[in-house]
């Protein structure tokens, strides 16, 4: 087997001109890849396509080279690409995968820059998609490519998995969900599995379980002239709100394992949005509906804080007369007409966060490579949510993550990645091959 050094100059440093030309292709194509359906459906089967131009000369089904490339179809114009080199040793194996070829929404008018065409500004590279992430397909596209022409005699099988549909859950059955349902990511488990598809070029161990919730509110609409008539729906609705979150926080406070994976924020639980009916400035509105979502650290489930969710609204349901009213006629009971304002709390898909194995090969292998990369490594952790990943871990994958784009350009207008940063995302995973072979 090649020594590790000899392993890091055979695969040597990113070609950049190769690598930008296939992400210029990329990138003109994300106008089509935009997920928000029903309105915009992607067809990742474009960036297939780019793919298989520069994979399929060096791969088995042409005899051009040792590269094994499956492309898996569950709905029309929506493919993943799974591309394997072959090591030596059965069983032994380290894949990247999480590298989506769907992109979230960009508006033209609101960008200084075209977002559907790639864009040079010195070491920028411009458009929507360089760091999330079709800039990481490019990148690992890039790898088996050059591995496919050295062709380095390897212990270790190295996969790579460009998936479809990560951006959005309302249409399931079509990316990595479909993959792992077929058996196609099961021997996977013969190794650490790197999800690129974070950013900073810091290994991410840690991401928030999320749970999106509404509120409604349900009172009496009377005349503001007459408020004693009235039970205001969007002042029980906004009391009600701070008395469940001052309970949430006491039973979901600070965990101690956040400390140790660096989180920036404890669990949160925060309203976003606002809906009522509408009426006049006159009315008091008799319904109302808030709208927020938690976001939990890995160390609490999902579930059970729904279930305390709900255990709180029954609780204000039954004494909604204990409730802090706002004035000396604000009330929410109404004795001699019989009515009691209610409130109702409903949840939409929810999901729980993940806690990277910090004693892994798989960690160990990431963390020595970026401090040789990058020069330093600081793990982080975020309640950002990557649902897909807590599925792989909860079915036995060892998986890491990390990304090469940049957090402060993600889902962002104007957004984009340093070729830099590219280039060291391309030696921190040849050094985690190479370590593997050790």
């Amino acid at each position: 087997m090649a020594p590790s050094s000899e392993l890091d100059q055979t695969l040597g440093e990113l070609n950049k001109e190769s690598f930008v030309n296939l992400l210029t292709k990329l990138i003109g194509e994300s106008k089509y890849l935009q997920n928000n359906p029903p309105e915009l459906i992607p067809e990742e089967d474009r960036v297939v396509n780019h793919l298989l131009e520069i994979l399929s000369p060096l791969s088995t089904t042409t005899g051009g080279g040792p590269l094994i490339i499956n492309h898996a179809t569950y709905y029309p114009k929506r493919g993943n690409l799974i591309v394997e080199y072959p090591g030596t040793e059965p069983g032994k194996v380290v894949s990247f995968v999480g590298c989506h070829m769907d992109v979230v929404t960009a508006n033209p008018s609101d960008w200084d820059f075209d977002p559907f065409s790639l864009s040079i500004d010195g070491d920028k590279l411009r458009g929507r998609g360089t760091t999330d992430c079709l800039g990481h397909v490019a990148l690992v596209a890039a790898l088996m490519k050059k591995l496919g022409e050295a062709k380095p005699k390897l212990k270790s099988t190295v996969v790579a998995v460009f998936i479809a549909n990560e951006e959005n859950s309302a249409i399931t059955g079509i990316g990595v969900d479909a993959l792992g349902k077929d058996g196609l990511l099961d021997k996977l488990k013969g190794g650490p599995l790197f999800w690129i598809d974070t950013a900073d070029k810091q290994p991410c161990i840690g991401t928030g379980g999320v749970i999106p919730w509404k509120l409604q509110g349900v009172g009496k609409l009377f005349h503001s002239g007459l408020a004693h008539k009235a039970v205001n729906a969007m002042e029980m609705t906004m009391e009600a709100l701070k008395e469940i979150q001052l309970r949430f926080y006491k039973d979901f406070p600070p965990h101690p394992e956040e400390k140790r994976y660096g989180f920036a924020t404890p669990s949160t639980m925060k309203p976003t949005q606002w809906v009522y009916p509408g009426g006049g400035i006159n009315q008091i509105p008799g319904e109302c509906t808030i709208s927020g979502d938690v976001r939990l650290t890995p160390f609490y489930d999902v579930n059970d804080c729904m279930k305390m969710l709900q255990e709180y609204v029954d609780d204000i349901n039954s004494n909604i007369e204990k409730l802090d009213t706002r004035g000396p006629v604000s009330k929410y009971v109404l004795p001699d007409e019989n009515i009691r304002g209610r409130l109702t709390i409903t949840f939409d898909e929810a999901n729980n966060g993940v806690a990277c194995d910090l004693d892994s090969r798989g960690f160990h292998v990431l963390c020595k490579a970026t401090e040789e990369v990058v020069g330093h490594v600081k793990p982080y952790s975020i309640t950002g949510s990557l649902p897909l990943i807590r599925d792989l871990k909860d079915d036995g994958f060892d998986v890491q993550t990390a990304g090469y784009g940049l957090m402060a350009t993600y889902h962002a207008k104007n957004e984009y990645c340093l070729l830099s940063d590219m280039c060291q995302g391309y030696r921190v995973f040849a050094s985690v091959i190479a370590q593997l072979e050790d």
